[in-house]
């Protein structure tokens, strides 16, 4: 392993990574290479109701922000601080190249030098074709952040 590396379930990510219970490596590495060298803290989505993890996404990609329902329960959550700007948000159901509408979701939150949430990034994997991509991401630039780690 070179330096500034480790591994997690024999997936290479930056030593300062912290990667949680139940994501995919498939959504770990593309988020943690997404995050330009920043130190990341990647969350898998379950749903609270039912404990499902196939969810409809909607976002709003130009001002960021996210919205998931469950695939099971029907169960609504907004991503971090969404909720916050979703009256001004104009939203749009997330789709995957391959016409499905289901994904996992892992959300990055890149970390500033004192550990504070500096970017939210939400990461999506089709549950059709395996397809990962970026769906929607934000810039913090408040404090304090703690709040948003448990909102994904």
């Amino acid at each position: 392993m070179g330096a500034g590396s480790g591994v997690w379930n024999d997936v290479p990510v930056h030593a300062d990574d912290q990667v949680g219970e139940g994501v995919s490596a498939e959504l770990a590495v593309f988020l943690g290479n997404a995050a330009d060298g920043r130190p990341v803290k990647i969350v898998a989505s379950v749903c609270g109701g039912c404990g499902g993890r196939v969810f409809f996404v909607l976002v709003d990609d130009v001002e960021g922000g996210a919205e998931r329902v469950c695939g099971g329960c029907g169960g609504r959550v907004f991503i971090a601080d969404s909720e916050e700007f979703w009256e001004d948000a104009d939203p749009g159901e997330a789709c995957c190249p391959c016409g499905s509408e289901e994904f996992e979701i892992a959300v990055a939150f890149s970390l500033a030098d004192d550990g504070s949430v500096r970017w939210v990034t939400v990461g999506l994997r089709c549950r059709k074709d395996g397809a990962v991509g970026v769906y929607a991401d934000w810039k913090i630039d408040y404090a304090p952040t703690d709040h948003l780690l448990t909102k994904v």
